[in-house]
């Protein structure tokens, strides 16, 4: 029971021994020494919280917060000391803020587990009890077979048994694991791949003994026994048989799969990092400054209470005669009477420490976070999706982004290629209209309208139809005539490809008139215009990163044997003796130049002896059982040269739309952006330059292909020494995972300082976890940097989860990075609104409010201070205890909560279209110390002029009357402490909400409500709360004092000329800057007033927010028709209509 509870609250997750012994089906042997291992169940899990460890989790997280901590020993002090305040002014705000926060937070998580639930309940179906059974994903239990449709995701880590294939093999793309959409081959040992009806795999008795689970999604060491007629047979198990969860079965009807790894045990779960509590970097700066104000606090009680008793240390002020001490206060200890006394001034003063400044944080970020998805602007039309806010605890690290991590499938591109353009024999060509067109003709010239192909061109098509991995559904195959009708028109054929270049040229080419049919056997059919032609493969020379190019040897019609090659143009051309070299060289640095991937073809004839030698070496190679990578090799590089080169090809990779805007505005933003791909360098690089990533002008740096730290240091000090030399040119880096490993492990400072000279980097085939080690590196560098993720795939969710901010894209990779992520958005391009309009309204609205409520803190505690020098230290508190409780929650909340969701201090259209201004911002500057100092120090001063405005005004010329009240003779006007007390609360009420409304750029009837309606509030309650007695309350002492107060004219003039007095500096400070020091983003607030409103620019906002912008200019007439149209009528504008506002 024990152990079950600890585990319910995170404190000890099963754990087993170093291997684990899996019973197929889970027949368990009958013996007794068997004890069954425990196994993880099925559950994925993305929330922080269970029913059971919620509340101690929750507050835990809440009391590290120092300002809720420190109102909780306030809150016990009163409980324990006599206070000059109530409990309840503590005890009552706290309460409200931790319930509302842990209701938020509540709230958030119960999001994450229904999406949890979504995936857990997916149905699924197991072989149970000789029969197929239909449960959900969460029961899957270790051992049980489970069946896999076509195109369905794998719910657990599966180890293959068979498939509808004779052979065992099945096809998957791993694309929301690693990114790559290639298609990936695995297969069954041939003991179970005979096994493809539920009935004989009911029947089946084997073990499979396996390593336990680990984050690396390529490595996998088993074995499995299968027990045959009294014989057990042992097969080795390796990558190639395990079918990873999350990814999706392609071009295979069905599979049956054992379950080995499940749950958090899977390794797509291993490769999240755990989810921790991500704090803003205005959070901690909270803290900070709560930390100054609570030194402040201390400092006051302590000099109030040395002063206390230095003034008691004259004998007629320790014991006046109105105020004898009893007899156990004489004998008190000294030492406790200055410790009850200090604690007493501590709490008198502890609203200097703003606990509803939390609370109303919460709200602001919760309420805020609305309007993301609320935003027209990121709503995508195709697919029907809006923005959507995970985890409102992060909008203001929106506008602090200074590094972005973004991965490339599927986040910057389309994950879609397009044939653009090829060279064949030194021609360019084109397609038009399914027609392969040379450069310069079209089908209206003379030669341009041609029939049929010439014979490089078809060798050349045939090639590409040749050499490659693509896979066709094996639905198109079935029948005689595979695809192809008697009537000789095709049906259209469903590719699946090892790349998505692959794809594009093989599709290309069956438009132009070579058709990919399919594989049958060990034969490769194409057809050539119609006529079909059968090819035998021989032998597949598969692409490795070293080569940068494959192969395949086939044997034609005619019985000649023919070897074609496609790779890069560094490894081709160079072992190319014939074809049109140069002209290729020429094209294919021309299609680069565009941007499209590049691919050279070539080919080789062998004579039957030079086969003979080429099979007799390849058989040794690949039977060899030590050094075979290396012999293998050889072998290739043998066979690989004299080839006749036959052409280029263009592909382009389709990118997001408007991906180079954004990545070019977040330059301009002063934001690096890092590419993060588990793609092949040459691709990504590729990409990178289509996309604006890197330059044509920049000078582009390679960190790749190492394989000793010796020689890795080497050429990062050669790197650091060329940026140097070259400081003025922008330079952008290359580096691969291998390297990169390497640099982290002894050369990470060395790493860094080249990274941050870089405008640029890249990092291809990057494993899941290199990609947040990566981003946690940025993230702990001596500047600390605010880091953001953007990925679309569960290969991004350890990145998403370690940057300070995470961002998934709803993608075709499934929806782990959008599950984990903080915001989710459906394209890239809306990054960029994200960032530079509702992440810099959301910083200075929150920069604002918590600076205000400091500054209001001080103007409400200092006056308390003071007043301590006119009642000898007594602990008299100058505010009646209503007045304490009611100044944060009701007085002065609302107008800066309104502030913190409404301000928009410049118009949307200019923060978008000015990238720059999101520098202003930048590094947290408005919640620097300046700024910070600049409101404190405000505050005090705003502080003494309310006290002594008030004391000077209105308490001359007074005689003390026996009942503590003080009479002017002039006017028998009853003016005692309640009295002056709250002049100076009224008198602050004014000051601190028209200070507000000072800061208030954008104003909206919420604003004018709630600034004028809260002193109207006041005015109010004070006037029904001291106007009547209330039978509930113990002590009155508020009784009739407002309404005596009020009906003062000096009163009145009093506050009139200290509000004024207090807001006239602040004024004149705000105007002077304005006009002699403008900020970038004043100026753009001037230019966002002048601007000339377009259509485009008026149909970014609402109706209300077009009409305030009209009415800033002199129009003749607006007449507004709906709220689809608005008519400006203007001199030389008559009739000018502004749509769709």
């Amino acid at each position: 029971m024990l152990r079950w509870v600890r585990q319910q609250l995170g404190f000890d997750p099963p754990h087993q021994s170093d291997t684990r012994t899996i019973y197929i089906a889970n027949r368990f042997p009958q013996h007794g020494h068997y004890v069954p291992q425990k196994f993880a169940d099925n559950r994925i899990i993305s929330s922080k919280y269970t029913v059971w460890n919620f509340v101690p989790k929750n507050l835990f997280e809440q009391f590290r917060r120092v300002a809720n901590f420190y109102f909780l020993i306030i809150f016990l002090v009163q409980l324990m000391i006599d206070t000059p305040t109530s409990p309840i002014t503590s005890g009552l705000p706290l309460f409200f803020v931790i319930t509302v926060t842990a209701i938020k937070q509540g709230y958030e998580d119960w999001l994450r587990h229904k999406a949890d639930n979504e995936v857990n309940g997916a149905p699924v179906y197991v072989v149970r009890s000789g029969g197929l059974v239909k449960t959900r994903s969460k029961n899957i239990r270790v051992g049980d077979i489970v069946r896999v449709a076509k195109d369905e995701t794998f719910p657990v880590d599966l180890v293959l048994l068979s498939s509808d294939r004779v052979d065992g093999s099945c096809h998957v793309t791993t694309a929301s694991l690693d990114g790559e959409t290639n298609l990936k081959t695995h297969v069954a040992v041939p003991e179970t791949a005979v096994l493809q009806s539920v009935a004989n795999l009911d029947k089946l008795v084997a073990v499979i003994e396996c390593q336990q689970p680990e984050a690396d999604l390529y490595r996998f060491v088993g074995r499995i026994t299968v027990s045959q007629q009294a014989e057990e047979i042992v097969r080795p198990l390796g990558p190639e048989s395990l079918l990873l969860r999350g990814a999706r079965l392609k071009n295979t009807k069905e599979i049956f799969g054992v379950a080995v790894y499940t749950g958090m045990e899977t390794k797509m779960a291993l490769n999240y990092k755990s989810k921790s509590q991500k704090r803003s970097a205005v959070e901690k700066s909270m803290n900070s400054f709560l930390i100054i104000y609570l030194i402040i606090l201390l400092f006051e009680a302590i000099l109030s209470t040395i002063l206390k008793y230095a003034w008691q240390a004259e004998e007629k002020w320790d014991e006046p005669w109105y105020n004898e001490k009893t007899e156990h206060e004489r004998n008190s200890s000294k030492i406790l009477r200055f410790i009850s006394d200090f604690l007493a001034f501590l709490v008198l003063y502890n609203f200097i420490i703003p606990i509803s400044l939390y609370v109303t944080v919460e709200m602001q970020k919760f309420l805020g976070s609305f309007f993301i998805g609320w935003d027209l602007d990121l709503y995508h039309e195709e697919t029907n999706q809006r923005a959507q806010v995970n985890t409102s605890d992060l909008n203001e690290e929106l506008g602090q982004v200074e590094y972005v991590f973004t991965d490339k499938t599927g986040t910057l591109t389309e994950n879609e290629m397009q044939f653009r353009e090829c060279s064949i024999n030194g021609i360019k060509y084109q397609e038009v209209n399914g027609k392969l067109t040379p450069e310069g003709f079209s089908e209206d010239s003379p030669d341009g309208n041609r029939h049929g192909l010439v014979k490089e061109e078809e060798l050349f098509l045939k090639a590409v139809c040749l050499c490659h991995t693509v896979q066709i559904n094996a639905d198109q195959t079935d029948g005689a005539d595979g695809p192809w009708h008697a009537n000789g028109i095709t049906s259209p054929l469903e590719y699946y490809a090892s790349s998505p270049d692959e794809k594009a040229l093989v599709e290309a080419a069956s438009r132009v008139g070579v058709v990919f049919t399919g594989i049958s056997g060990d034969s490769m059919e194409v057809k050539s215009l119609g006529k079909p032609e059968r090819y035998k493969l021989l032998h597949v020379l598969e692409f490795d990163p070293n080569r940068r190019r494959m192969s395949v040897i086939v044997e034609s019609p005619s019985g000649e044997k023919l070897l074609f090659t496609k790779g890069a143009e560094s490894s081709i051309l160079p072992r190319s003796k014939s074809g049109e070299i140069d002209k290729t060289r020429i094209h294919v640095d021309e299609f680069a130049l565009k941007g499209l991937r590049t691919l050279c073809v070539a080919y080789r004839r062998f004579t039957p002896e030079e086969y003979q030698e080429v099979g007799k070496r390849l058989q040794e190679a690949r039977t060899a059982l030590q050094q075979r990578e290396e012999r293998l090799a050889d072998v290739f590089n043998f066979i690989e040269r004299d080839l006749e080169l036959l052409g280029a090809t263009g592909v382009e990779d389709k990118l997001q739309e408007k991906v180079q805007e954004t990545i070019e505005a977040l330059r301009l933003a002063g934001i690096k952006v890092w590419v993060l791909t588990g793609d092949k360098h040459e691709t990504a690089v590729s990409v990178s330059l289509s996309c604006g990533h890197f330059h044509r002008t920049m000078n582009i740096l390679e960190l790749v292909q190492h394989k000793s730290d010796s020689t890795c240091a080497e050429q990062l000090r050669q790197l650091a020494k060329r940026i140097k030399e070259d400081h003025v040119i922008q330079h952008g880096l290359v580096v691969d995972g291998t390297s990169l490993s390497l640099a982290l492990r002894e050369h990470e400072k060395l790493f860094m300082e080249v990274c941050k000279n870089c405008s640029a980097v890249l990092c291809c085939r990057m494993a899941p976890l290199q990609k947040a080690k990566v981003v946690r590196l940025l993230k702990t560098s001596p500047e600390k940097p605010i880091t953001l993720a953007i990925g679309d795939g569960a290969n991004d969710v350890s990145m998403i989860q370690e940057a300070h901010v995470g961002i998934g894209i709803m993608g075709k990779e499934g929806r782990q990075a959008v599950r984990n992520s903080d915001y989710a958005i459906a394209r890239f391009k809306f990054l960029s609104k994200l960032l530079f309009v509702h992440g810099h309204f959301y910083y200075i609205r929150i920069a604002t409010l918590v600076q205000y409520f400091f500054y209001k803190n001080v103007c409400f505690i200092t006056p308390q201070f003071l007043y301590q020098f006119f009642c000898l230290f007594s602990q008299q508190t100058l505010y009646d205890s209503v007045y304490l409780t009611l100044y944060n929650i009701c007085f002065t909340s609302l107008p800066v909560l309104i502030y913190s969701l409404f301000e928009q201090h410049v118009h949307p259209h200019v923060l978008q279209s000015k990238p720059v201004l999101y520098r202003d911002i930048s590094k947290n500057a408005h919640l620097g110390f300046k700024p910070f100092l600049y409101w404190t120090v405000l505050g005090f001063f705003h502080a003494f002029v309310f006290f002594y405005g008030s004391y000077l005004l209105m308490g001359e010329d007074t005689s003390l009357l026996g009942n503590g009240q003080i009479l002017k003779p002039n006017r028998q006007m009853m003016f005692g402490n309640w009295t002056f007390g709250t002049l100076v609360f009224t008198v602050m009420v004014i000051t601190v909400t028209m200070k507000m409304a000072l800061e208030t750029h954008f104003w909206t009837w919420i604003n004018h409500f709630v600034t004028w309606g809260s002193i109207v509030f006041y005015f109010i309650f004070s006037l029904f709360y001291g106007g009547i007695i209330w039978p509930f309350l113990h002590t009155q002492d508020m009784y009739f004092v407002f309404v005596q107060l009020l009906s003062s004219g000096s009163a009145w003039f009093a506050i009139i000329l200290i509000v004024v007095a207090c807001l006239f500096i602040d004024v004149v400070k705000k105007v002077l800057y304005r006009h002699l020091q403008p900020t970038s983003t004043e100026k753009a607030q001037m230019y966002s007033n002048r601007v000339a409103l377009s259509d485009e620019f008026i149909a970014l906002q609402p109706l209300s927010r077009a009409r305030n912008q009209l009415s800033k200019i002199r129009w003749k007439k607006i007449r507004v028709q709906s709220a689809q149209h608005v008519t400006l009528l203007k001199a030389g504008t008559e009739g000018k209509t502004i749509g769709s506002c």
